[in-house]
């Protein structure tokens, strides 16, 4: 097996930085690039301008800002990667991205922000070990 492109979803939590530290280890192990991947809320679809674009705009900004302490770990380390934002829930997009990403391995969180979500594995990640076919490297 060829590890070519692995997919890296965070979301702010600890456990994300810290895949995000194992996917820059594994990627320069075997010369593999990153897409770094968050997933931010639906955009509201029930307001008119200028208020819609203000929403847009609002949770953009939020979201860059989430995923610039990411970006920053990336760029400490001599790995190639991209970075995807995408709208929608993470159980949902992520097996989609790796899809459509053509993905060989997913590094993510064993949980994300609230710990409330799940008992053993978060959410998120039971939902993605579900619905994707590569290996997923889950990272406590």
């Amino acid at each position: 097996m060829e590890l070519k492109k692995i997919l890296n979803p965070v979301d702010g939590s600890k456990h994300s930085q810290r895949s995000t530290e194992y996917a820059c280890e594994l990627a320069g192990l075997v010369n593999a690039e990153i897409i770094l991947l968050h997933c931010h809320r639906r955009f509201p679809v029930i307001l008119a301008e200028p208020y819609f674009q203000n929403a847009i705009n609002q949770i953009m900004a939020e979201s860059e800002q989430l995923i610039t302490p990411f970006v920053q770990i990336l760029e400490k380390h001599p790995v190639k990667f991209e970075t995807r934002i995408l709208e929608g829930s993470p159980g949902k997009m992520i097996p989609e991205a790796a899809k459509i990403e053509k993905i060989d391995m997913i590094v993510m969180g064993s949980r994300g922000c609230t710990d409330l979500e799940g008992l053993i594995l978060g959410s998120v990640t039971h939902k993605v070990l579900q619905r994707v076919d590569c290996p997923v490297l889950v990272i406590k």
